[in-house]
């Protein structure tokens, strides 16, 4: 139960932070160079709880069949999400609501909620770090959604709905996968880690990485990435 109110307190946070991001894109558009860097800081953040908190605890186990079974599936509902649900190129006009772009971003949203959900179910400290690093992205993701609904003339009112509809999802899929999940063996459990680390790891290099590169780069936009990554590896263990 105590479990439990740790993932509702840090997911209301995740669900916060990517209100506040798209609040703040909608007041105030953030220009190419800031977002790339908040992108590049956010990848950093990911790459680096994934090396410092999640690989290691599913290498600890190294159940070889478990981790192939995880992390292959992942792989494979990620590519079939980017196959099939990937919209299709935008008319020049660029009007109407993004349904296929949300689309995405909702099962996107849906993935981080398990993630966080399962961190909390690996260990206390594996699921506060998950869940700071996903409420930096989810700032980012929450800027970038605006931005698109903005960029396509969709009302403000219409905008922030669509924003608390995804606050809302990953606050419930986060607090749904660890009540769920909670009990279940420890051979399941690195099964989702392992398809966890997959989605992560997808949505670093297909999304933030790919989107934070649409602008010029410069050495310092880059830097932030390893910003992102320095900061947890400083944290202590």
């Amino acid at each position: 139960m105590e479990n439990l109110s740790s993932v509702a307190l840090y997911a209301t946070i995740a669900a916060a932070a990517l209100l506040v991001g798209g609040i703040i894109a909608i007041l105030r558009k953030p220009g190419i160079r800031m977002r790339s860097v908040i992108l590049h800081f956010a990848a950093g953040v990911i790459f680096s709880v994934v090396a410092v908190e999640l690989l290691p605890d599913i290498m600890e186990r190294h159940i070889i069949w478990e981790i192939v079974v995880g992390f292959g599936a992942g792989v494979a509902l990620m590519l079939a999400l980017r196959y099939f649900l990937e919209p299709a190129e935008e008319a020049p006009d660029g009007g109407g609501f993004p349904t296929a772009l949300i689309a995405i971003i909702a099962v996107d949203l849906l993935v981080d909620g398990v993630i966080m959900g399962i961190g909390f179910i690996s260990g206390t400290e594996t699921g506060t770090l998950l869940a700071i690093a996903i409420s930096i992205e989810l700032a980012a993701l929450g800027m970038a959604t605006a931005t698109s609904l903005g960029s396509r003339s969709v009302t403000t009112r219409t905008a922030v709905l669509c924003l608390v509809g995804l606050a809302l999802l990953v606050f419930v899929s986060a607090v749904l996968s660890a009540w769920l999940l909670g009990g279940i063996p420890d051979a399941y459990l690195e099964i989702v880690l392992s398809f966890g680390l997959a989605a992560l790891l997808f949505l670093v290099t297909e999304e933030l990485l790919v989107e934070a590169h649409e602008g010029s780069q410069s050495p310092l936009i880059t830097a932030a990435f390893f910003a992102g990554f320095l900061l947890f590896m400083l944290l202590p263990g």
